[in-house]
């Protein structure tokens, strides 16, 4: 699957806050994770699938959480990927530290600056499949907030960009 060329994109989430009935208390953490396991699915509904390692953060994440949101990340983003794609990595606040980045109005999620196109979506469906869960997501709002640069690809274990 290597040889397979694909786009990538940032799936963000925002934890629930730690106590949901109080209105005081703290938002919980912004979450990302790099994926190139992610499609279109359906015009109408609008629906969009991402693949999550099956127990990985994000996929505890959302089983919990339905709002999330995705970036789809330009040629100049490729830090973006290799940030959010790192095994063993520091806690996902500081990952969003120094990146330009607007809260979704209607998910809160994280949405990246300078990303060719940006989703917000909620879950309609998951489906286990082998080692990985298949999120199927209902698109609620989508932007197109820089019009220029080519797409972030992976192709053969490395981020390329095309031509």
């Amino acid at each position: 699957m290597t040889r397979l060329a694909a786009g990538v994109v940032l799936v963000t989430a925002q934890e629930p806050p730690l106590d949901a009935d109080d209105p005081r208390a703290p938002a919980g953490e912004d979450v990302g994770m790099t994926a190139t396991a992610f499609m279109s699915v359906s015009l109408d509904p609008p629906l969009v699938l991402v693949g999550l390692r099956e127990g990985s953060r994000m996929d505890d994440l959302l089983a919990e959480q339905p709002m999330w949101a995705v970036s789809v990340l330009s040629e100049s983003q490729r830090h973006i990927a290799g940030r959010f794609s790192m095994k063993g990595r520091i806690s996902d606040r500081l990952l969003f530290e120094d990146i330009p980045y607007v809260r979704g109005e209607v998910t809160g999620a994280p949405l990246v600056g300078g990303a060719l196109a940006t989703l917000e979506c909620s879950t309609e469906q998951r489906v286990t499949a082998g080692d990985h869960t298949l999120v199927v997501g209902r698109v609620l709002a989508a932007r197109v907030p820089s019009a220029g640069g080519g797409p972030l690809a992976y192709f053969n274990g490395r981020y390329r960009q095309l031509g």
